[in-house]
């Protein structure tokens, strides 16, 4: 997956790690693990999720995982 992040531009800013978690409810899937990317655009995020490479593994990663997707702009 790293390939296919890197070639619409994006990176890894969060991998996994230690998380401790101060609210929401003990026991959140979302709160297991923390993957955060960085895309020059929205545009790019977009492309990168479409893109057939990624949509190529996206059913692995929705086998094996509950998790939620989402783009937020304008974090820096």
């Amino acid at each position: 997956m790293p390939a296919t992040i890197a070639a619409h531009g994006g990176r890894y800013l969060v991998r996994g790690g230690a998380l401790e978690q101060f609210e929401g409810e003990a026991g959140d899937p979302a709160a297991r693990r923390i993957v955060m990317l960085e895309f020059p655009s929205m545009a790019a995020a977009r492309d990168w999720y479409r893109s057939p490479e990624y949509q190529a593994i996206l059913p692995l990663r929705l086998r094996h995982m509950q998790g939620r997707a989402m783009l937020v702009e304008g974090a820096e």
